[in-house]
């Protein structure tokens, strides 16, 4: 299990009868692929498990797979500095220099989704500078290499606010679903985005394995 101690590369050559060479090359390969780790002082352990990527669709991509077509209408972009709880979840010193997108996302003409977006500047700089923005953040991330390989979601039901419905197109205090996404590129944080669905307009699918 994760935090086991491995044999040394004693026991294991007399475990096994093989030349200490082999032992120890067939531990490195087992570090290498992130098995096992090595802790200087300490010895070499079982390493935890390593996440598993996420199948992460963008909203344009997601509403393709509805037979819908998306649309977006910027609201705001912006670099600016980190709110305290933006810095924390992208792993950066409060104040640093962010991106903010925020734009409402429409489907077939009708709003679904108020999407609320901060990125990390360092990571992908100059992604406002262009005379046109992206019409897909995830596309541009995979234009320049840095797609998020996983996620971390959660959702919870909510009413709408009288911003929120004025944008939505819906009655203030209607049900909505409320979407938070910490989206990592390697083991990198890369973006933090609050989403606002319509819930009589959206319906959240999942894909699970064993």
């Amino acid at each position: 299990m994760p935090g086991t101690a491995a044999p040394s590369e004693r026991d294991l050559v007399e475990r096994f009868g093989v030349a200490r060479m082999t032992v120890r090359q067939a531990l490195d390969v087992l570090v290498a692929e992130g098995v096992l780790q090595r802790f200087p002082g300490r010895g070499t352990f079982v390493a935890p498990p390593r996440r598993k990527p996420s199948q992460i669709a963008s909203f344009t991509e997601d509403m393709a797979g509805r037979g819908t077509v998306a649309e977006s209408r910027t609201l705001v972009a912006e670099k600016v500095k980190a709110p305290a709880g933006v810095a924390r979840a992208l792993g950066i010193a409060p104040r640093e220099p962010v991106l903010r997108w925020r734009r409402l996302r429409l489907a077939d003409g009708s709003p679904v989704c108020l999407s609320d977006a901060y990125l990390s500047a360092s990571l992908v700089p100059g992604i406002f500078d262009g005379p046109d923005l992206p019409d897909s953040l995830y596309d541009e991330l995979t234009s320049r290499g840095r797609r998020p390989t996983w996620a971390e979601d959660s959702l919870s039901a909510g009413v709408a606010t009288p911003e929120e419905a004025e944008l939505l197109e819906c009655k203030e205090g209607a049900v909505v679903i409320r979407h938070t996404r910490r989206a990592l590129w390697e083991d990198r944080p890369i973006e933090i985005s609050r989403s606002v669905y319509r819930a009589d307009q959206h319906t959240v699918s999942f894909q699970l394995g064993g």
